[in-house]
């Protein structure tokens, strides 16, 4: 099979109501002219991740994030290391986030909570949730489930004594307070993203509102590993392996 098989495979998984956004939030970055045998899955696209590819042996990366722009000339040195390595490569971004088996939803699951709601809406597509624990648990309990589930330490605020029953998710970067006040208007307990300011800290102080913020990548990593999953479940002869991503962003202070 060849990276195109491999990309009307992953498109089957989508219910796909707007195409433009769709192929403007997900594609090929590049395509190596070989028959795809290995696939190698994690969060993002950088050399290092190219690295862990060509030593597993793969013969297409699939990422949740394509190279970043913000990330001047990453995009150019990533495209060359692939044809370099003949490796072919795919990013699903929005999509992702916004179906029931990416970035939200499996973290959701990891963490025994039920999603209620779809909320911060972009273009038709849904990139946060709304979810509640059948019963209350403790709002350090939580911490340390996140901090199990994604192995690295989180930071976390408390601004309300509440247990939790209700939370707010965006996996990845929440941290703009349009993010958050949507979870306080939904009348969250606890609000969890992947990135933070000091805007995102201080609106959840000024609103009573818990805060846990795990790291961009970790918090998104199981909508890419359930994504790899379900296509291993469709192509039986497919290999899928993790390729291992370091937690840098456990020491941004």
């Amino acid at each position: 099979m060849d990276a195109l098989y491999i990309v009307e495979r992953i498109n089957d998984l989508f219910n796909i109501t707007n195409k433009k956004i769709y192929s403007s939030e997900s594609g090929i970055t590049y395509q190596a002219d070989q028959r795809i045998k290995k696939l190698g899955y994690c969060v993002n696209l950088t050399l290092e991740t190219i690295e862990e590819a060509r030593i597993h042996g793969v013969d297409m990366m699939v990422t949740h994030h394509d190279a970043w722009d913000e990330i001047f000339g990453l995009k150019e040195a990533c495209v060359e290391k692939l044809a370099e390595y003949g490796i072919s490569h795919y990013y699903n971004h929005l999509p992702l986030d916004d179906c029931n088996f990416g970035t939200n939803d499996s973290l959701l699951g990891k963490l025994n909570l039920e999603p209620v709601k779809r909320t911060h809406e972009w273009e038709g597509l849904y990139f946060g949730r709304i979810a509640e624990y059948d019963e209350e648990i403790e709002f350090n309990d939580l911490v340390k489930k996140m901090e199990h589930l994604l192995e690295e330490p989180v930071k976390s605020w408390r601004f309300n004594d509440k247990t939790v029953k209700r939370v707010g998710l965006v996996c990845g970067n929440g941290a703009p307070t349009a993010c958050l006040k949507e979870a306080v208007e939904n009348d969250c307990d606890v609000y969890i993203t992947g990135e933070c300011n000091l805007y995102t800290i201080q609106y959840a102080q000024f609103k009573g509102m818990n805060l846990i913020i795990g790291s961009h990548t970790f918090t998104e990593f199981f909508g890419i590993e359930s994504l790899a999953m379900k296509l291993n479940e469709n192509i039986k002869e497919l290999e899928v392996v993790r390729l291992n991503e370091e937690h840098y962003e456990t020491n941004i202070k």
